[in-house]
């Protein structure tokens, strides 16, 4: 059987193939937009908040000194405790200086009758005088003696005065309410002036806090105080809050030019004893009446070397860089200062999909409400 030549029927097949009509040939397909989550640049009623780092400060401190010398006999406190004002706390042996305040009132007594015996010398060479029974000199001696012993009376009753003082002094009283710290000396010991504290007394209701801002947040602080004012509140290191807002007190008339801050001082009621001076806390000084700002979701806030940035959407649904001047978060939102309006679309989702001058197919996105 002879075999037909291979070429010629290649040749019929691709002749087929030529033949085939017009509306057969499959165009190649574009690629949808790809699609974006978005959200909109809206204006919303914040209250403005800035946040430092600050330290709690006793209102009152002192340490507790023995004021005479003697022998510590009683310590009337539990160590740590809280005390009131005028609770005494440490007693000093006191029959020492009950006895040498008896010599001063025996002295005073011997004084007294010495100054009796001298008026009644001086009292009787007046009237001889004048009969000439005595002379001028014996008057004038007479009264000198009464003037001397005068002296002498007064100074016993200011030594009295003073026993009495360092009898007060055998007991030591707290000068304010607050919480007592560690005795540094047992009783039976020996105390006095030189011998160093005996405990220190800090008052811990209320207490300052010292809060350390920058010369250009003192500034946004007082702009706001003119329109409505600002309250500090404090957050533990735990996390949490502390019930109640404090007070502004004070604040340093000039910059610390070492650090180029200002110190504010503000003062919270601490009743429950949960601050403690020294301690570090959290202070969040927020405005006392809302504001309107206009905010943006903060997942929508890029960075680059040039600074901060979003994507945003042309009416034709293009995507464009526009650079933005931000303030402070607001719970998810974060607050526009520059570069937007109301009304702007940003992009949140699908950012990385997303390139400056392509087409996208924006959608609502599903974003958690700003606190």
């Amino acid at each position: 059987m002879q075999r037909l030549p291979l070429f010629p029927a290649v040749i019929l097949a691709l002749g087929l193939i030529g033949c085939r009509p017009a509306a057969e040939v499959v165009a190649p397909t574009q690629a949808p937009p790809p699609a974006v989550g978005v959200a909109t640049a809206a204006l919303k009623e914040i209250t403005p908040a800035m946040e430092f780092v600050g330290r709690v400060e006793a209102i009152d401190a002192v340490d507790l000194v023995a004021r005479v010398n003697g022998f510590l006999a009683e310590r009337l406190f539990q160590e740590g405790a809280t005390v009131e004002e005028g609770q005494l706390l440490f007693r000093i042996e006191r029959e020492p200086f009950e006895g040498a305040l008896a010599t001063r009132q025996a002295e005073l007594e011997r004084a007294e009758a010495t100054l009796v015996n001298a008026r009644l010398q001086r009292e009787r060479f007046e009237p001889l005088i004048k009969r000439g029974g005595a002379t001028q000199a014996q008057l004038d001696e007479a009264v000198a003696a009464e003037r001397v012993a005068q002296a002498a009376r007064d100074g016993a009753q200011v030594a009295i005065q003073l026993a009495e003082i360092d009898l007060s002094y055998t007991e030591i009283r707290a000068p304010f309410a607050g919480r007592i710290g560690r005795s540094n000396f047992a009783v039976g010991a020996v105390v006095g002036p030189s011998a160093g504290p005996l405990a220190r007394l800090v008052r811990i209701d209320p207490v300052y806090v010292n809060i350390p801002v920058t010369d250009r947040a003192m500034l946004a602080v007082r702009q706001s105080q003119n329109a409505g004012g600002f309250r500090p509140y404090l957050r533990l290191a735990d996390g949490s809050q502390f019930p109640e807002p404090g007070v502004f007190q004070f604040s340093d008339p000039e910059v610390n030019t070492t650090t180029d801050t200002v110190r504010i001082r503000a003062q919270f009621d601490n009743a429950a004893g949960v601050l403690l001076p020294g301690q570090h806390v959290t202070v969040t000084v927020r405005a006392t009446e809302p504001t309107q700002a206009l905010v943006i979701p903060q997942v929508a806030v890029q960075q680059d070397q040039a600074g901060r940035l979003v994507l945003t959407l042309t009416a034709d649904n293009k995507v464009q860089v526009t650079r933005v001047t931000l303030g402070e978060r607001q719970g998810t939102d974060w607050v526009v200062l520059d570069g937007l309006t109301a009304g702007e679309r940003v992009i949140v989702e699908g950012i990385q999909k997303a390139r400056p001058g392509m087409v996208v197919a924006p959608v609502a996105a599903d974003l958690p409400a700003g606190d």
